[in-house]
């Protein structure tokens, strides 16, 4: 059968190759944003804008005309203002979501391991060839600094005063004294905020990433606390006599080779009256209703090729389920094959995850 294609259209070509510039553009923007990150400029205009670049180079003792051709782009791109002086300043939404770490909508992290991820997609042209993905440790130490930044900030803000609470009983018991394991724990951000707000419990943070458990281990001395201890999954697996009253799974099922297995072993972990708290992707069944309801799809499934899919298909026989491939109808038949029974949405008016509390029993 031959392809028959459409004649050229010489508008439709210059409307696409708009488009195509303009994620190239974005490209740009993306290490733009990591180079301000990295070198402290938006902190640093934040400080003592509006400014020019030489002033800006005076405070930061970067050289000016490397200074001012950034801000001309940063200009340009609007993630910063520009006065009629050519001063260049923070509005206060970019403030929140380049300078401050402690707002949920900072969002400056997520670039912080961009040149790692770039330097694993000159590697990815094998994995299309052999169909095995890289591990998280691909990415290097960097790469889990750059994960923990990105997530911190909803946990050290939300997940204590807002998400704990709408499961009903489980700050009472946390309070008294439980028994808790947070799967894929990555730096031990979340897992070291409940530690710090229940001192009478004891928590376990797991993953297979060494990086992220040395980052772990570094922010739980850090923090001081000692009911907190980190695991290799791989070298001390989750307890499995019911022991525990409460998991969490922040963000990463769908990053798993096999979270089938990792659900049975939870499942096995919990107390009958135990509770699983699980966060991840909002996501649908079909492509089409991706695209029809997630404006970051493109964003989603480019970050599933280089980091979720790749991980999940990191050994073989992984599942590969991707950025956008644990939707609430998969999670509830595999939480249910794992032997769970009740599976309830929780609201929390995320932007992008959804969550869900899963219990053996109703």
């Amino acid at each position: 059968m031959t392809n028959a294609r459409r004649p050229l259209d010489p508008d439709k070509l210059k409307e696409y190759s708009r488009d195509l510039f303009g994620h190239l553009s974005g490209a740009m923007t993306s290490a733009m944003i990591y180079l301000g990150d990295h070198l402290g400029l938006y902190r640093a205009l934040n400080d003592i804008g509006p400014a020019n670049s030489p002033q800006l180079a005076q405070h930061t003792g970067l050289d000016e005309r490397w200074i001012r051709e950034w801000l001309y782009q940063q200009g340009a791109a609007r993630m910063l203002e520009v006065d009629e002086d050519g001063r260049f300043s923070m509005s206060p939404e970019a403030a929140v979501a380049l300078v401050d770490e402690n707002h949920p909508a900072f969002g400056a992290g997520f670039f912080g391991h961009l040149p790692e991820t770039l330097a694993v997609v000159q590697r990815l042209p094998e994995a299309f060839r052999n169909g095995l993905g890289l591990p998280y440790d691909a990415f290097g130490p960097e790469g889990a600094r750059g994960l923990e930044r990105g997530f911190a900030p909803w946990f050290r803000s939300l997940l204590v005063p807002m998400a704990l609470p709408r499961i009903e009983g489980l700050v009472q018991r946390l309070e008294a004294g439980e028994s808790v394991a947070d799967v894929g724990c990555g730096a031990g951000v979340a897992i070291i905020e409940m530690a710090r707000a229940f001192p009478n419990s004891q928590f376990h943070g797991y993953d297979v990433s060494r990086h992220a458990l040395e980052r772990a281990e570094q922010n739980r001395r850090e923090a001081r606390v000692d009911n907190v201890h980190f695991h290799d999954v791989r070298e001390t697996p989750l307890p499995d006599d019911g022991s525990l009253g409460f998991v969490t799974t922040f963000d990463c099922l769908h990053d798993m080779t096999r979270p089938d297995e990792i659900m049975t072993a939870i499942h096995r972990s919990l107390r009958d009256d135990g509770d699983w708290l699980v966060a991840d992707i909002k996501s649908y069944p079909s492509y089409a209703e991706n695209l029809e309801h997630n404006p970051m799809a493109a964003l989603m499934y480019g970050m599933s090729v280089t980091t979720c899919m790749s991980s999940a298909l990191s050994e073989p026989g992984g599942l590969g389920l991707g950025t956008l491939g644990m939707h609430e109808e998969r999670l509830t038949r595999m939480a249910r094959e794992a032997g769970f029974e009740s599976i309830e949405p929780i609201d929390l008016g995320h932007p992008v995850n959804a969550f869900y509390r899963i219990r053996s029993g109703n």
